[in-house]
Parts: structure tokens; C-alpha cells; sequence
């Protein structure tokens, strides 16, 4: 059974994962989806006061 991180490659090197990987990239140029990301970041780390 292939490693977690082996798995992980496999799906990068797929169609799927590079279609994946190009949408993640277009959303991450965005300054507003950037901003949000951010604020969920935080709050999974505990910044909220």
C-alpha cells in the first residue's frame, strides 16, 4: 500500500490534481479570496478575540 505522501504525488502528477492545482492557483491570485483564506487561517489557529 503506497505511503500517504506517495499517494499524495500520484494525485499531483493526475489530470484531476493538475486541474486541482491550477484552480487553487487562480483562486490564491485573487486579493479577496486571499483576505478570506487569511481570516479562516486565523481562526483554525486560535486568533479570534
Amino acid at each position: 500500500m503506497p505511503s500517504m505522501l506517495e499517494r499524495i504525488k500520484q494525485f499531483a502528477r493526475s489530470p484531476q490534481g493538475r486541474r486541482t492545482a491550477e484552480q487553487v492557483r487562480r483562486t490564491a491570485a485573487d486579493p479577496r479570496r486571499r483576505a478570506q483564506a487569511q481570516r479562516l487561517l486565523g481562526r483554525l489557529r486560535g486568533g479570534h478575540r
